[in-house]
């Protein structure tokens, strides 16, 4: 079954919050018929008319399931609570979700094989509810959880043998990268697990990733990230989803040039 060419609306996040309906006017202009939403609980209602209005889907969303607080994109926590998982669930249905991810924990929630212990049992349990309602919940990574090791297995790994056999894995093919692993390997060894993972290509350069946000981000296969290895590594992929923290240019035409790099110069590798 071909694989589902998505975006991650945190992609265009600024924009989304200013003009959610324009800003999803632009994107199915590129040529995106899916989107990935996050913090889509309090606009569902919103999120689910311009959907409808542009012709797009909604097949997975981010929204926090192991974690009592909301986290910042650069890891830090917040005291902001999140809804329960269902009212997470409600808002899914809403938009016609069948995957709901967890976009990260913070690192301090990965030194010891027991906190990951701790957030395998609270995602299995939100998959415990999301099963009842025909939700799938899955988890998504950044660097922290492939940098923690344990008796040479990464804290993702540890996770991921944890896991209820319902909960899925969006693997951050940048993050990965960020940490130091080679993303096919990886992915080869989570598996079937994997069904979806984020797009996302980067220099690598030590001084642009040196902050948050980093500054490396270069459209799907123009930096050195193993986009398309590591997309044939892949087996179960359903959806693959382009993302950026920050582009400094046209971040339109860059996620139009990342669309064109999966739809078509790794169209072959996607499908396979």
């Amino acid at each position: 079954m071909p694989v589902q060419t998505s975006i991650q609306l945190f992609t265009v996040n600024t924009a989304l919050e200013a003009d959610l309906d324009g800003t999803l006017a632009e994107v199915a202009s590129r040529g995106f018929t899916a989107v990935e939403p996050y913090d889509f609980v309090r606009r569902a209602d919103a999120l689910a008319a311009a959907l409808a209005a542009h012709g797009l889907a909604a097949p997975t969303g981010h929204a926090f399931l192991a974690s009592t607080s909301f986290v910042n994109p650069d890891g830090s926590g917040t005291t902001v609570p999140v809804p329960a998982p269902e009212v997470v669930f409600d808002a899914a249905e809403k938009l016609g979700m069948t995957t709901v991810i967890d976009p990260y924990t913070e690192p301090a929630r990965w030194q010891t094989r027991e906190q990951i212990e701790e957030t395998a049992r609270l995602l299995n349990a939100a998959a415990e509810i999301g099963a009842s309602r025909g939700i799938r919940v899955g988890y998504h990574n950044h660097a922290h959880e492939l940098e923690a090791t344990f008796d040479g297995k990464t804290g993702l790994e540890v996770l991921a043998d944890l896991l209820d056999p319902r909960v899925v894995l969006e693997v951050d093919l940048y993050w990965v990268a960020r940490a130091g692993v080679y993303s096919p390997e990886l992915l080869r060894t989570l598996g079937d697990r994997v069904i979806a993972v984020h797009v996302k290509d980067g220099t690598l350069d030590p001084e642009a990733i040196a902050a948050y946000p980093p500054a490396d981000q270069v459209p799907a296969g123009q930096g050195v990230v193993p986009l398309r290895e590591a997309l044939e590594a892949a087996s179960a992929l359903e959806v693959a989803i382009i993302e950026f923290d920050h582009f400094p240019g046209d971040l339109y035409d860059a996620i139009e040039q990342s669309r064109l790099f999966l739809d078509e110069d790794a169209a072959a590798e996607v499908v396979s």
